[in-house]
């Protein structure tokens, strides 16, 4: 295969790496369907409530009718490779958003146009600004009852920041939604019910949209002239041509700049080709990016990887997961050089070496053998050994890219085998769970013995046990659900150790004098600083104070819970000629910094949830008394018209189990909600009284 062009053999300038994200059931995964039925990758839609789709393939998805794991396919449209992964939309699965995002290009959002932008949806948007991916939006389900694009627009103003130009006018809405008016190129698209949407007539502008259409494109203008003066020029002389404003609108979006909105009815197979075109048209291909910043591993000098197949090799692999007949697949992004079936490659985190028995391209869980992937490339590896989410794949080079941001889990079960004889099949299950999905936890209670499972909320768990017991043939007994709380200090404390004994001829020393405080900006997560002069304590132990710091945080003096946002600084110590080595410092700072934890008036922490629900306005008064008796705040509330409410409140999450079966309750199955993490805060003192033991 010639180098410069993909694995389909096309050049790099006609590939489209995208991501499909948006809240749950706003219609990503119906786009997708007709995305690869209008591209001929399929010759039949599938549909979510049928359990009959590509990407949503797993037993588990099918059943529910939501997006559990992320699953890449792609597709040719006009002469271009669109690689595609579709995302989930429910926030327990954020993971999988997270490492998609990590690895595309660019984005296409879809918002509901009766939702609009809903809480999962400001997820996603803050996800894509951590990477700052160009991004395009789909405005869903125009033909609802309640549909209100300029609502939703409104809303990408006010809730995500984000500067939206419509690019698209419907024809009718609702139950009239018949197609919409191209306002680059000032036509009409009008789709027909018969053939599934294959065929749409372009025609003129009907006379009774031509004045909204004339100031809609006006306003178009007006935006992309803000930010291009060629195009400012032509626009004053009166030749603007469709073919400058699609130029225009491409800069801006690669440059984050704006975000074009299009519209259009995904289940009434209405606006997916025109939102293809805008995929080719104004989203990046791979050349179009700036250089991906890495670092060596051996003395972390930064250093530019460069989506060129000519150059050594660099990727990333962004994915793990089992397949029932070859194993591990690990899905990887490949930003420079080429990688082939048989070659070696380096891992650098790990050090190793491993070899690529097989190379895939995938097509959700289907996989089509290749030879080859370049530059600017996804597909999944088959048999490697070592290598999990995160990792650089190089051919020799010490490379590594930035990691995958991972968020901590929130809740927590005992899981135990019903027998023995289980023991060993739930050990391998949660292992390959846990190779898979990287904010999945598992640990073991000290004091009972019982292996314990954290994840992001209870539908992740829910769907993890029914994996174990149906994907892994397992059977177990499962605990309640339990929050995941935390500890952090409120003062600040200095504490210093100085620990010896003698074994044998030759004693353990270490001295360790370390400084704790409460740091807001560490989050969730305990920062190491190191200020202590080497004159004082050698270089080569400073790594085993480190360790035992870190290592003792991980359970605190409440209830052994891990320790969050706290500062430890290494400031001093002492040596000892003879018998100073790294075990003695290391344990001399794991008792510092216990015994500094106990004096700064530790507290217990919580997480706290966003909730956004969505009620009939005859139930609110109910719904907001509930949260308040869950030690929850009302944040706002939102009409949303047709007599529908959107409450978005904050509350424990320890008071929010079993929310859902409630909230139906009280409004006879009409209302519905969501839950997302949202920070950790102190637990009140009666509260925590009931929780451990002062």
């Amino acid at each position: 295969m010639p180098k410069g062009v993909s694995g389909l053999g096309l050049n790099l300038d006609k590939i489209r790496n995208i991501g499909i994200a948006a809240h749950v059931d706003a219609g990503k995964t119906t786009v997708t369907e007709r995305v690869l039925f209008y591209a001929g990758r399929t010759h039949k839609i599938g549909e979510v409530h049928e359990g009959t789709t590509i990407t949503d393939w797993m037993v588990q998805e099918r059943e529910r009718g939501i997006t559990i794991t992320s699953a890449a396919t792609h597709a040719i449209w006009r002469d271009h490779q669109v690689n595609i992964i579709d995302t989930p939309g429910h926030v327990d699965f954020t993971i999988e958003v997270e490492r998609s995002l990590r690895v595309m290009d660019s984005v296409v959002v879809i918002f509901c146009a009766v939702g609009g932008v809903q809480s999962q949806s400001e997820t996603v948007w803050r996800q894509a600004d951590r990477y700052n991916i160009p991004r395009l939006s789909f405005i869903n389900k125009m033909d609802r009852v309640g549909a209100d694009y300029r609502k939703v627009i409104e809303e990408m103003r006010q809730r995500l920041k984000a500067r939206p130009v419509l690019c698209q006018l419907p024809i009718g809405i609702e139950d009239n939604h018949k197609g919409m008016i191209d306002l680059i190129h000032e036509k009409a698209l009008i789709y027909s019910d018969d053939d599934k949407g294959k065929m749409f007539v372009t025609e003129e502008i009907p006379q009774e949209y031509v004045n909204q259409a004339a100031e809609a494109r006006e306003q178009l203008l007006e935006e992309l002239t803000l930010e291009d003066e060629k195009l400012l020029e032509s626009y004053y002389r009166g030749g603007v041509t469709p073919e400058m404003i699609i130029a225009s609108l491409r800069r801006a979006t690669i440059e984050s700049k704006i975000t074009p909105v299009f519209l259009g009815s995904a289940y009434r197979n209405k606006g997916i080709q025109p939102l293809l075109d805008a995929v080719i048209d104004l989203l990046p291909s791979p050349l179009d990016l700036a250089d991906i910043e890495g670092h060596r591993v051996k003395n972390n000098e930064s250093v530019f990887v460069t989506c060129d197949p000519k150059k050594s090799l660099v990727g990333l692999a962004f994915k793990v997961q089992h397949d029932p007949y070859l194993g591990k697949l690990t899905y990887v992004r490949i930003y420079q050089g080429h990688m082939k079936k048989g070659k070696q490659v380096l891992n650098t985190r790990e050090g190793r070496k491993e070899r690529i028995l097989k190379l895939f391209r995938m097509h959700a869980n289907h996989k089509e053998d290749i030879d080859e992937l370049n530059a600017g490339d996804l597909g999944a590896i088959g048999g490697l050994k070592f290598t999990t989410t995160g990792d650089t794949l190089t051919d020799g080079s010490d490379i590594a890219l930035e990691s995958i941001f991972t968020p901590e889990p929130v809740v927590r079960l005992a899981i135990e085998p019903d027998s023995a004889v289980e023991q060993e099949k739930l050990k391998n299950s949660l292992a390959a769970i846990s190779e898979e999905d990287p904010t999945f936890r598992i640990c073991e209670d000290e004091e009972t013995g019982q292996t314990i499972i954290a994840g992001m909320g209870e539908l992740h768990l829910d769907i993890i046990v029914d994996r174990i017991q149906r994907e892994f043939k397992v059977t177990a007994k499962i605990g309640k659900p339990q929050v995941a709380y935390k500890e952090t200090i409120t003062q600040v404390v200095e504490e210093s150790v100085k620990y010896e004994t003698t074994t044998g001829s030759r004693g353990l020393f270490g001295h360790v004098k370390i400084r704790v405080e409460p740091d807001e900006k560490a989050g969730t997560e305990v920062i190491f600083e190191d200020e202590c002069p080497f004159e004082i304590v050698p270089k080569q132990f400073h790594n085993a104070v480190r360790q035992g710091v870190i290592g003792a945080s991980q359970t605190g003096p409440l209830g052994s819970y891990p320790l969050i946002g706290v500062r430890v600084t290494f400031i001093g110590g002492g040596y000892h000629e003879t018998d100073a080595n790294e075990t003695g410092y290391q344990i001399a700072a794991g008792m510092a910094m216990r015994q500094a934890v106990e004096k700064a008036k530790p507290v217990l922490m919580e997480p706290i949830m966003k909730v956004e629900i969505e009620t009939p306005d005859e139930f609110l008064g109910d719904i907001i008394g509930d949260i308040s008796s869950r030690r929850g705040s009302i944040e706002r509330t939102l009409a949303k018209g047709g007599g529908s409410i959107f409450v978005i409140a904050t509350a424990p999450l320890g008071e929010m189990f079993g929310y859902t079966t409630s909230l139906r309750s009280k409004s006879q199955g009409r209302a519905s909600s969501i839950m997302e993490f949202d920070h950790y805060n102190g637990v009140p003192e009666n509260i925590a009284r009931t929780i451990v033991f002062f």
